[in-house]
């Protein structure tokens, strides 16, 4: 799984939040590294130099293997809280779109079998 971060002009960190953010992913989501070819991490700061109450917003977008992009969003104070809540929401939107195809048992679905020209 390829890990790429993206960062708007008032987000500082450089290369150590870039490292962190690919740990962190990496980490989190290594049970579907089988089926995520690439993450990309959009972190900006909807206030620039203000500050202000969920003004840190993180976007991820995980492209999948044969199947369409997941894409989530999350917003807070601070980034690693929100780069966590966002991983988060990514966990559940790929358990619910990877689980349509595959059943409770593990065996490929219906509607697996009929993309496929079964």
């Amino acid at each position: 799984m390829q890990v790429q971060v993206n960062t708007d002009d008032h987000i500082h960190g450089g290369d150590s939040l870039a490292q962190w953010i690919n740990d962190e992913a990496t980490s989190r989501l290594s049970r579907f590294r089988d089926h995520i070819t690439r993450l990309e991490v959009f972190l900006t700061d909807l206030d620039g130099n203000k500050s202000g109450a969920n003004d840190k917003r993180c976007r991820l977008e995980a492209r999948l293997a044969n199947r369409q992009p997941v894409s989530v969003t999350a917003d807070g104070d601070k980034m690693p809280a929100v780069f966590g809540d966002a991983v988060g929401k990514l966990i559940r939107a790929l358990d619910t779109d990877l689980g349509r195809v595959k059943d409770r048992n593990g065996r490929d679905t219906i509607r697996n079998a009929a993309d496929q020209g079964e």
